[in-house]
């Protein structure tokens, strides 16, 4: 980048999005432009309100050289605060956009902001009565950082956004430049060629499963015959149907052994498989009893055979780990 050019950082308040395509034209097909640049704002619409800022977009006329266009981004208040504010989501949107899904995008974040808040600009500003504010804007801004990692929306919409360009062979490379109110100085510009668009997708919209041991299941709906019938419980107050795999407590609640009344619960090693949808929504997509611990009989617990296997294999790994820590004590007397 040329040094003329290069200005404070915190003067960032529009981003432009550069297509460059593979011929001399400026023409791009009006649902691939359209499908991006929905995916675009709502990366921008999830990072302002992860960070709980209230931004505005306005977009520029579109110009030639492939295809550009511009967006400008806006907070509501018009103050030294809010300018700061407009420089970090310009800056983190950027970020997020150039980030591929093996790169942690809080440690590009990280460096961004530090460098955003070490601009001079901002060092004269807490001089003043801003201190306080920009210091609090800063605190707050690293611990909502972490939060892009694990955030499924962005992670999809990112994932979709290089999806649709993939499949459209024109675009050679995609630029992200930050600039300044003028659109004359450029502050930061960032390429992602078409080689590399692999690695912003998603190979697979499922998540890693969660698994909860001691859950605790209010049986609203035994299944009390053979088959892939599904239960139906309360799990923290909300209904669920799930599959029940443990072979031994379907066989103590087929011969009888086991039978239900209202409000009998289990308590289980659960585990609940989780997929994400086009918007970058979880979904639940299935719940499964692996073990019961033990039932509930009037309000008394009663531990079921496999449940009593697990919690002596557990006392033991336990001990052993007990021995094994009290060895490497006594070693180092």
């Amino acid at each position: 980048m040329d040094e003329k050019t290069q200005i404070s950082l915190v003067d960032g308040n529009a981003i432009e999005l550069h297509y460059w395509f593979d011929d001399n034209t400026h023409l791009m097909d009006a649902t691939v432009h359209n499908k991006c640049e929905y995916e675009f704002l709502g990366i921008l619409k999830e990072i302002s309100s992860t960070y709980n800022f209230v931004v505005t977009v306005e977009t520029k006329p579109l110009a030639d050289g492939g295809l550009r266009r511009w967006f400008k981004i806006a907070v509501k208040d018009e103050n030294k605060k809010a300018t700061i504010t407009v420089a970090i989501i310009a800056a983190l949107l950027t970020a997020v956009l150039v980030t591929p899904i093996t790169t942690s995008i809080s440690k590009v974040t990280e460096k961004l902001i530090e460098k955003i808040f070490e601009d001079p600009e901002i060092k004269e500003l807490e001089k003043e009565k801003l201190k306080l504010e920009i210091e609090k804007l800063k605190q707050e801004t690293s611990k909502n950082t972490i939060l892009l990692d694990s955030n499924n929306i962005v992670k999809k919409k990112r994932s979709n956004f290089y999806e649709t360009l993939e499949k459209y062979p024109k675009v050679e490379k995609i630029t992200y430049v930050i600039l300044d109110e003028t659109k004359s100085d450029s502050l930061d510009e960032r390429t992602v060629y078409r080689n590399n668009f692999k690695e912003f997708i998603l190979v697979s919209d499922a998540l890693e499963p969660l698994e909860v041991d001691d859950a605790v299941i209010e049986i609203i709906s035994p299944v009390l015959k053979e088959g892939s019938y599904r239960w139906m419980g309360l799990y923290k107050g909300e209904p669920i149907p799930f599959s029940m795999k443990s072979t031994e407590f379907k066989n103590l609640v087929q011969t009888g052994e086991v039978q239900f009344k209202n409000g009998t619960s289990i308590n289980c090693f659960l585990v609940i498989s989780r997929k994400i949808d086009n918007e970058g929504i979880e979904k639940i997509t299935s719940v499964e009893v692996i073990r019961v611990n033990h039932y509930f009989q009037n309000d008394k617990p009663i531990e079921t055979p496999e449940g009593k296997s697990y919690r002596r294999k557990r006392e033991e790994e336990s001990k052993q780990l007990g021995l094994f820590g009290q060895e490497k004590g006594d070693g180092k007397k």
